[in-house]
């Protein structure tokens, strides 16, 4: 299974990984771009072999001969581990691969769907190798999994029709149920990243009663910045530190354009904490009824939220219900079930049934 250090899918492919070990499997996790820090690598070998290839995620690289070694270093190392399965998660990592085992993609987000959600465009010219790549992994796969069914219908609008595509929502650990609650709203991202917003959120903390503080990143691997004006910035923290946070938080608040599933709002709820998201096709699909919904456009919509909920004990109780609820069904044993069956389809396909 292949992972990076930097996003989500090292969490996405640690809590996965864990859960298919404990079901009996042997786990080889090939990272790709920025080593792990020890503690990330002193969990991840807790349960599965940790090996690092040379070549980088390809949405760190904006020259597509970065990745030419790549087939050769997953070859390789399938070969050495002889490995019965190959789970890519990033569909470029499939093109070119030369393997006679199954190959699973999975799709977590791309620059083709972000540019279309973040900023309505479709790829320039210095990025037109990623669609291409990325519609090579998907016809090269065996089956392509998309963490929602609204990550897959963009997927679609952006790349056209994708064979054996199928949807397997994301799980998380349970975590630490609040049992006090304190007067502060929490936000949890790569704030670098346009995609979640953080100009938003900073817009409507300086307009809302309880503060407003923001876990994560402000600075990118490619030296892209946010600025945080109005927010308490706490910095990047260790997922222990962040899951903490949340059981002590009053309100969660997403304000994300681009969200192909939003695995930190999934967590949070897993807390009981109260969800204020932003009204995209994704948190719609997934937390509809369970959580407050604002304008993605409209930090004055967001302060309202966070307003209404700071000022009502009962209502912030009634959607930490809500979201606790729904949350549940998110658990990482269902999201390793689908995941087998996606496996064993793949399988099928390669022994030509």
């Amino acid at each position: 299974m292949t992972t990076d250090a930097v996003g989500g899918v090292w969490r996405y492919s640690l809590d996965l990984a864990r859960e298919l070990a404990a079901r009996g499997d042997t786990i080889v996790l090939a990272g790709l771009g920025p080593e792990p820090s020890p503690e990330q690598a002193q969990e991840a070998q807790a349960f599965a072999t940790l090996a690092w290839l040379e070549t980088p995620p390809d949405w760190m690289t904006r020259d597509e001969s970065d990745l030419e070694r790549l087939p050769d270093e997953l070859n390789a190392l399938a070969a050495a581990c002889a490995v019965d399965l190959v789970h890519l998660n990033a569909p470029a990592q499939a093109a070119g691969l030369d393997l006679l085992c199954p190959i699973v993609v999975v799709s977590h987000s791309c620059v083709v769907t972000w540019l279309h959600a973040v900023r309505s465009q479709v790829v320039a010219a210095d990025w037109a190798w990623q669609k291409h790549r990325n519609r090579a992994g998907f016809d090269r796969a065996g089956m392509v999994v998309a963490p929602s069914r609204s990550h897959a219908s963009m997927l679609e609008a952006c790349y056209g029709p994708i064979a054996r595509l199928r949807v397997v929502h994301n799980g998380a650990l349970p975590g630490q149920v609040g049992s006090r609650r304190e007067s502060f709203a929490l936000a949890a991202a790569r704030w670098w990243d346009d995609g979640k917003n953080a100009k938003l959120l900073d817009a409507a903390a300086a307009i809302t009663e309880w503060p407003v503080y923001a876990a994560g990143p402000l600075v990118g691997t490619d030296g892209q910045r946010a600025c945080l004006d109005h927010c308490v910035s706490l910095g990047p923290l260790g997922h222990a530190e962040a899951r903490r946070l949340m059981a002590r938080a009053g309100i969660f608040v997403s304000p994300s354009i681009y969200e192909p599933f939003g695995l930190a709002a999934l967590e949070a709820a897993l807390s009981g904490t109260p969800l204020v998201l932003a009204d995209i096709a994704t948190y719609r699909e997934i937390w509809g009824g369970a959580a407050m919904f604002f304008d993605m456009h409209d930090p004055y919509a967001l302060a309202q939220c966070i307003s209404r909920l700071a000022s009502d004990a009962d209502l912030r109780r009634q959607f930490g219900r809500r979201a606790a609820r729904r949350a549940r069904r998110f658990s990482l044993s269902a999201q390793a079930a689908a995941m087998i069956e996606i496996y064993d389809r793949a399988a099928m396909a390669v022994a030509g049934h």
